[in-house]
């Protein structure tokens, strides 16, 4: 739902009602995950996208049901694998979704949610989505919970977890914990009938060299849902004006910058300095973090003198194989913007634990944390034809 909160907030201040239509959970190849969300005002707008194909068309006509009665739904689309290009749901794929009125009456903390997601605040809103029953919420944050799901001992230690996993950004059904979400067993009273949908902090990318990769890096990260912080010791190249996608521009030395920095294991850092006296003592660093991801730019010759410098300070072999360098995946990558879209798909292949091959060399599901267990439910709605 992340993507439409904009909208959805425009909606909300003037005080629209709309049906909002999420994805609880996904099987097979699914194209988009669990927390992806379709919203159709009572105007007859339309934001969002459950799946890009003429799903979105049946569900623009359940959304007018919702509008015109109240009642939620909860419907599963599944598509034999013939049909699934006829349909968009590709290699089959099956999806449920889950469709409830939002209204200051249904929601009355609704509002609220879009300006702490866009003040970087992290907060959970939690939907009771038992189909027929009015729509309950609960909006936790890190300090506050308030809603219409009841209170009591039970409601305290889910909140508890909530926050506990907040960081995730995941969506789906029953609790999480740590990060990870936890689903019910099938047939499971309450816990598989909760929709967590978390709105984490973004993950951190720390990019180091006011250069022209760098302004193209910051491109890219913001594109995919990173905090961008350029770094650079010199301040006549680290300026807000020659880095306007950057949500920070800091002139600082980069190795005492990221001496103060927080780091995660969701953080990127990627090194494009291309000079030892910068190099060196950053990555020396940088390699003994916990970051998803540390990638350094340089020819071979200049990783193979970087490598013996690192070796010298005292890194160990483990420390040594987390660097990327040369930096990126081979794309035949020539200008900035291409070297940033080789150095992104670098950053997937690593933090998803992905093969990097062409999916036609491979077997199995494209998208394979989509993979469940069917359970808690008992209607099922074939989509036919497009």
């Amino acid at each position: 739902m992340r993507d439409i909160l904009d909208d959805l907030a425009v909606w909300s201040a003037r005080s629209e009602r709309f049906a909002l239509a999420t994805v609880i959970r996904t099987w097979q190849s699914s194209p988009r995950p669990a927390g992806a969300a379709m919203a159709v005002s009572e105007s007859g707008a339309v934001v969002g996208s459950v799946s890009g194909g003429c799903v979105e068309g049946t569900l623009y006509e359940l959304a007018a049901e919702v509008l015109a009665d109240g009642v939620s739904r909860t419907e599963i689309f599944t598509v034999a694998n013939d049909d699934a290009i006829g349909v968009g749901l590709t290699c089959g794929g099956t999806i449920v979704v889950y469709l409830q009125l939002i209204t200051p009456d249904t929601f009355p903390d609704f509002a609220r949610v879009p300006g702490l997601v866009a003040a970087g605040e992290p907060v959970a809103v939690l939907t009771d989505c038992r189909a027929g029953e009015p729509p309950r919420h609960l909006v936790v944050t890190a300090e506050d919970a308030w809603g219409s799901m009841g209170g009591g001992e039970a409601d305290d230690e889910l909140i508890g977890r909530v926050r506990t996993g907040l960081q995730s950004g995941a969506s789906g059904l029953g609790f999480m914990e740590l990060g990870v979400m936890e689903l019910g067993p099938a047939g499971s009273q309450d816990l598989d009938q909760v929709l967590v949908e978390a709105f984490g902090t973004a993950p951190r990318m720390y990019v180091f060299g006011a250069i022209d990769f760098a302004a193209a890096m910051c491109r890219i990260g913001k594109f995919a849902g990173y905090h961008v912080t350029v770094i650079d010791a010199r301040a006549v190249f680290a300026t807000a004006a020659r880095f306007p996608d950057a949500d920070e521009v800091v002139v600082d030395w980069p190795h005492r910058f990221l001496a103060g920095a927080p780091v995660d294991p969701r953080t990127i850092i990627a090194v494009l300095t291309h000079d030892e006296k910068f190099d060196i003592p950053l990555l020396e660093l940088a390699l003994r973090t916990d970051a998803a991801y540390v990638g350094a730019l340089g020819s071979r010759a200049t990783h193979e003198r970087r490598m013996d410098k690192l070796i010298e300070s005292g890194l160990g072999a483990a420390e040594l194989d987390r660097l990327h360098s040369p930096i990126g995946l081979d794309l035949g990558a020539r200008t900035p913007e291409e070297t940033a879209i080789s150095i992104m798909a670098e950053v997937l292949k690593t933090t998803r634990d992905a093969t990097g091959l062409e999916l036609r060399s491979l077997t199995g599901p494209i998208h394979r944390e989509a993979a469940a267990a069917l359970g808690g439910f008992e209607r099922s709605k074939a989509v036919e034809g497009c």
